[in-house]
């Protein structure tokens, strides 16, 4: 004869048998049936990389890769000081910092004006001003390292001057033998 035990075993194995068809599990819906709705979590793992990839590829679009202090190490300098002297206003002209061959612009910069920029060796720095309407006397000065180099006039409506000089390129140092 079985005993209490063994009775109560089958009734609980029915009853639990009912309630897994009764609460679906992650994945199926009430009829058994898997269901067809996407996983939550992969969803966000998906845009998380997403989010990422646009990330590095706006990054490597916007940056442009212009380290100066790359640039500065990699080609040779000399200071150059551009100085333009004289009363009022004047448009100034002159070669900035970089080997890019780009020209920097001073509109009615207040005279006396000072600047002093790294130039790349073998380029030529060079300083122009134009007066305006009103004319006057002004004089742009170049010097290279501390030497002054050239000094020009500009004087009347709209008169011109420029000062230019040449950065030679510094010589390949020889190679050295050595002697054992």
């Amino acid at each position: 004869m079985p005993t209490t035990q063994e009775q109560n075993e089958p009734e609980q194995a029915d009853q639990a048998e009912q309630a897994e068809q009764s609460c679906p599990s992650d994945g199926q819906e009430a009829t058994g049936k898997p269901s067809r709705s996407p996983d939550r979590r992969g969803i966000a793992v998906a845009a998380a990389l997403l989010l990422a990839c646009g990330a590095l590829i706006t990054y490597g679009i916007l940056d442009t890769g212009d380290d100066r202090a790359d640039k500065e190490s990699a080609v040779p300098t000399a200071a150059v000081t551009y100085e333009v002297l004289g009363e009022g206003t004047a448009d100034i002209t002159y070669r900035g910092d970089g080997d890019d061959d780009r020209a920097d612009t001073v509109k009615n910069a207040e005279l006396p004006w000072k600047k002093t920029v790294d130039v790349p060796l073998g380029t030529a720095p060079v300083i122009s001003i134009t007066l305006g309407e009103k004319g006057g006397e002004a004089s742009c000065t170049l010097a290279v390292r501390g030497k002054h180099v050239q000094r020009s006039t500009a004087s009347g409506a709209y008169g011109r001057s420029t000062c230019t000089t040449e950065l030679s390129a510094p010589e390949p140092s020889a190679p050295t033998e050595e002697t054992g």
